[in-house]
């Protein structure tokens, strides 16, 4: 598969952006496990012209995490083009175009997955950023706005032909928002489409290795994007990678059985590394106390944690934590013996 001129093999694994986590540390750790390709948060186009800081320092890439892309966000054609240009000058592989994120603040104000009720601007917009820089402009978006509306068949085919050179599709409607199953039959409708001729990436529901394998299989795509399950378990991908390359399916008559190779497991000791290795990171970003507040959502998330009895305590214990070395004591105090292997 090909975006551009970077070519990222057979089944790549994508890091999908999320706000509040694919900062710059937890995409050089996803990086360090195997993402192939990994995204900024989301840059609103409108703070971006209007120079806010905050918004600016999400432009901050290195060179160890490449290839990345920032992706950005807005409902006005002239700023987006105008924020696209911003974005390029801050030495990305590519730009990503936000026409997915289904959250009020964004899409109720006609921005992100809200642009799924405006196609014509939406295709403006796509246009125009194509039209204002040098470097491939991806777009992720979602099925549709709703159950009643999912077009996303026909409007992958009016992105590709505004010039885009590779589109992520999330199986969800906006009215779904992050609940129900996402639907992977769509996603394989677009990659089937014989009109369609750039990448196709999926992404939903991707919280293992054997339902990834599946993913590709059923629909041919050629990425997939990993997105919720990675927080607190940004190893995933090499977990992911290993049985992509290794792993098998035999198909019986009456029942699917599978014969898996997986990659050995790690120790409970080794897994709560990487996360003090992300708490250190955090802190080092920020500061101590929004380093470990930023942090909260990783801790919460791990399966890491899952199957250790009676955790509750120590559970509320860890996520109000207001110091490394309260929290690394808190760490250090958990059974791992207890610990059930996930």
């Amino acid at each position: 598969m090909k975006i551009g001129n970077l070519d990222f093999g057979k089944e790549s694994l994508f890091l999908a952006p999320m706000e509040d986590v694919t900062d710059p540390s937890f995409r050089l750790m996803c990086k360090r496990f195997g993402a192939d390709m990994v995204y900024t948060e989301f840059v609103s186009s409108d703070a971006l012209i209007r120079n806010v800081n905050k918004t600016q320092q999400k432009l901050h890439i290195s060179d160890d995490e490449r290839p990345v892309a920032i992706q950005i966000y807005g409902k006005n054609p002239d700023a987006m083009a105008e924020a696209a240009l911003i974005c390029e000058a801050a030495n990305p592989d590519m730009i990503d175009i936000n026409f997915g994120c289904p959250v009020k603040k964004v899409a109720g104000k006609g921005a992100g997955a809200g642009m799924l009720r405006d196609i014509p601007k939406m295709l403006e917009i796509t246009r125009r950023v194509v039209d204002a820089v040098k470097i491939p402009v991806t777009v992720k978006t979602r099925l549709g706005w709703d159950d009643g509306s999912k077009i996303i068949v026909d409007l992958a085919e009016s992105l590709q032909d505004c010039g885009i050179s590779a589109l992520a599709v999330h199986g969800r409607t906006r009215a779904q928002m992050y609940t129900g199953d996402a639907d992977w039959s769509l996603i394989g409708e677009v990659k089937n489409n014989q009109r369609m001729n750039i990448p196709i990436i999926g992404n939903g529901d991707i919280t293992s290795p054997e339902i990834c394998r599946r993913r590709f299989d059923e629909t041919g795509v050629d990425a997939v994007m990993i997105g919720r399950a990675g927080i607190g378990h940004p190893w995933i991908f090499e977990e992911v990678k290993y049985f992509l390359n290794h792993g098998s399916y035999i198909e019986e008559s009456f029942a699917n059985t599978a014969k898996i190779d997986v990659i050995p497991p790690y120790s409970f000791k080794w897994k709560l590394d990487i996360l003090k290795q992300q708490v250190t990171q955090s802190v080092r970003r920020l500061d101590e106390r929004r380093g470990i507040i930023h942090i909260r959502r990783h801790l919460a998330a791990t399966p890491l944690f899952k199957g250790i009895p009676n955790f509750r305590d120590t559970r509320i214990a860890m996520l109000r934590a207001e110091t490394v070395e309260e929290l690394f004591r808190i760490f250090d105090s958990i059974d791992a013996d207890k610990q059930v292997i996930q």
